[in-house]
This record gives C-alpha cells, structure tokens and sequence, in this order.
C-alpha cells in the first residue's frame, strides 16, 4: 500500500518508515498537517497514519478534518502516546479507524496495518512476482550482491534499488520516486531519477541476463519485470 504517515517526531518517523517499507509498503512521510492534507489532494494513499501531538495542530482535528471537509475515506490509524481510554474513544469518534498507543512495537504496527488493509479491500496477499536467486538484498550491510559478487552502490542508489525490488511488476512514477528517495515533493521536472536509474541498470546488470529488467515507461516512470535470461548471459556462459 502507499501509506502517508504524518509524525513531527524523526527519530519515530524513521522507525515507522522501516517497518513499513520492510513490510513491503511505500510511505510517504510528513511533519506538518498542511503538507499531508494537500498531499492527499494530489496523491493516492491507500491508508494514513496520523499522530497526536503535532507542532502546528491537534491530531485529533487532522482527522476530523480529512473526514468532514476533505471526504478522505480511507482508512486511519492513530497513534499516541496516551492509554486512556477517553482518548481511544475520542480518536474513533473523529473518524479514526484503529488506535494504537507508543511505544510502537513493529510487529503489533504491521499487523494492524495489513488488517486496515484488509478491511479496506485491499489485496495484501496478492502474490508478486519473485526475485532471481542471482540477486541478495543485504539489508543490515546496506548492499545488493549479483551472482555472489557484492556491487558497490551509494546509499541512494541502494534505496533506489530496494524500492524496485519491493515492488517487482509494479509501476512507480518519477514523482513518487523523488518523494520516497530524495524527499522532494510536487511535480518537479529533473533528470535525477534518469541519471541514478541508468547508472543503477548498469551496476545491477539489470538488462534482462539475470532475470529481471529495469524499464523505462514512456512519460510515466519505471518498473521492474521478470523475464526469461537474455541472450546476453547466454553468451557469456
């Protein structure tokens, strides 16, 4: 799912953001209610986390708001470091769906996330297409190796990368890519993206010997697709 998450707090953003990426979501992060308000006016989110204690406006507003002026109609989960029961009934009255109180534990935060999900109507069991053996994400190292040999890459271009290989099959636009990997918001004509994504098709010889490809889609963005190996490992074998 694209899952906004709306958190002033970096070091709690940061935590959510991994787990959810781990989990295989794409987020989109926020610090200010006015940033994720008119982002949902101008993207398509799947589901919303919203904290409390926010530095320009009360949570709870934030989502009496989407609801009642904004006609968001997906799901909320609001999160807080208050237990009280007052508070949970005062969230699911202003239109939260769940409510889950900090500490946030990764597996507690997942699971309710996947059943929103579900509730929703939300395919989260879909299956997707799996990832050649020839390639081994190293997620505590921060590096992809192919064919055993480990592959130099900057840590944007191995963020770039995992986003791709999370979402193998799927289409993600070079706006989205900018938002999730640079942090850069709107519609912003660069060739950034191009230039980190070529260099990237390279590193990983992703061009189809290996079983996966890394296309361009014409004024769109990218995806990554399996395919039969190509001729090109054909030859070198």
């Amino acid at each position: 799912m694209h899952i906004g998450v709306l958190e002033d707090d970096l070091d709690q953003q940061a935590f959510i953001e991994q787990c959810l990426l781990t989990a295989g979501h794409c987020v989109s992060l926020f610090t200010r209610s006015n940033e994720l308000r008119r982002a949902t006016q101008q993207h398509t989110f799947d589901l919303l986390i919203i904290d409390w204690r926010l530095p320009d406006s009360c949570g709870m507003d934030v989502v009496a708001h989407l609801r009642q002026h904004d006609s968001w109609r997906g799901p909320i989960l609001f999160i807080t470091a208050s237990q009280g029961e007052e508070d949970v009934v005062k969230a699911l009255e202003q239109g939260a769906d769940d409510f889950l109180a900090k500490p946030l534990r990764p597996k507690e935060l997942i699971a309710r996330v996947s059943a929103l999900g579900r509730r929703s109507g939300y395919a989260t069991l879909r299956s997707a297409p799996a990832c050649p053996d020839t390639f081994t994400l190293h997620t505590e190292e921060h590096y992809i190796s192919v064919a055993g040999n480990a592959i130099d890459l900057t840590e944007r271009e191995y963020r770039l990368a995992t986003l791709f290989f999370s979402k193998i099959g799927e289409l993600i636009t070079r706006a989205h890519l900018l938002e999730l990997v640079w942090g850069i918001k709107g519609d912003v004509s660069t060739r950034t993206v191009d230039t980190h994504v070529s260099r990237l098709r390279r590193k990983l010889e992703l061009d189809g010997r290996h079983g996966l490809r890394l296309r361009s889609v014409y004024q769109s963005g990218y995806r990554m697709e399996t395919c039969q190996t190509s001729h090109l490992r054909q030859v070198a074998e």
